[in-house]
């Protein structure tokens, strides 16, 4: 007898929700009924996995490995390695987790939130439950501000209430309307339910220049006074950063609570890059794309991007950004 749907995907949730591990012992006869009614069924809907291909079971793979793939930002490495490593091992966080990354184009911050979908989630980027808004797409016009806030609250409510663990990515928060993002500051608050839903599971990062020529500044002091790059710490950067990005009247996070209140767990700093790291970049992508990593050609790619101060040539103007199109031409 051909199974019905509703049965074998009632037997999904259960394996999605991890039920099934709870019912133990399970006799062999009940799992070899089991998997072989799930056997007929996806003969006979193909497609399935097209629908249900992912449970909301996700968790930390493994550390998140940014200090191999990303390179020149030691601090953005250490924060981040430590925040979503301690957040994901905790069983009840008291508020969800808020990272805010700065900086110029091309040092990273995208780069970043991929690397933590793809060891969080097994679709990666892909996932269902990994969610990214992007400022100049989905708000483009100030006039419909209060339509925004709650469509942006409903989704955040209907995602999380599908997946506690989901991720929200917000990119452009400098070209965002000032006062939107103010409309889920609940959600990101120490509260336990809100209306019978818990927040406190959930991650959100944003993404902004905002910010990236105080940073800048304080990599091109340490440049000019002859110190390591590598002794710029956070707190070298983090008070002129959170207030740039508060009193920045043109960005998203202009005088927000989000920061009033604290609710921004760290503003993560991304250095300006330098030759030797856009070589990095450089060899690393002709790895990903399955080429033999050649200095030569990483070289001609590296000297090819623009510098500043103009004179001396120490940081790339767009970072690691034009990679890609560069080695394009170069291979």
């Amino acid at each position: 007898m051909k199974p019905r749907k509703q049965h074998v995907l009632l037997l999904w949730l259960l394996v999605c929700s991890g039920v099934t591990g709870a019912i133990e012992p399970i006799s062999t006869t009940i799992a070899v009924g089991m998997a072989a009614t799930l056997t007929a069924f996806l003969a006979s809907y193909p497609n399935i996995f097209n629908y249900f291909h992912e449970c909301c079971r996700p968790e930390l793979n493994a550390s998140v490995d940014l200090e191999n793939k990303l390179f020149g930002q030691h601090i953005a490495s250490r924060i981040i390695l430590k925040a979503v490593n301690g957040f994901m091992s905790n069983s009840n966080p008291k508020k969800p987790l808020v990272l805010s990354l700065h900086g110029w184009t091309g040092t990273g911050k995208n780069f970043v939130s991929q690397l933590i979908a793809e060891n969080i989630y097994r679709e990666g980027m892909d996932s269902s439950f990994v969610h990214v808004f992007t400022s100049t797409l989905h708000f483009p016009h100030k006039s419909q501000i209060d339509t925004y806030k709650s469509q942006l609250q409903q989704w955040i409510k209907g995602n999380i209430t599908n997946c506690e663990r989901s991720m929200f990515i917000f990119d452009e928060m400098d070209k965002m309307h000032p006062g939107l993002i103010d409309s889920i500051k609940p959600y990101l608050d120490y509260y336990e339910r809100l209306d019978g839903v818990s927040y406190r599971k959930a991650i959100f990062i944003f993404l902004s220049n905002t910010g990236g020529d105080s940073i800048i500044q304080t990599a091109l002091d340490f440049w000019q006074a002859g110190r390591n790059r590598e002794e710029i710490e956070l707190k070298d950067l983090e008070t002129s950063l959170s207030l740039s990005v508060f009193n920045n009247k043109q960005g998203g996070f202009f005088q927000t609570s989000l920061i009033d209140k604290n609710l921004v767990d760290f503003f993560v700093p991304f250095l300006p890059l330098e030759y030797q790291h856009v070589v990095q970049c450089a060899m690393a992508e002709m790895k990903a794309r399955g080429l033999q990593p050649r200095r030569e050609i990483a070289d001609m790619v590296a000297k090819d991007l623009v510098y500043f101060p103009k004179s001396e040539r120490v940081f790339s103007v767009k970072g690691c950004k034009t990679i890609e199109s560069k080695l394009d031409y170069y291979t």
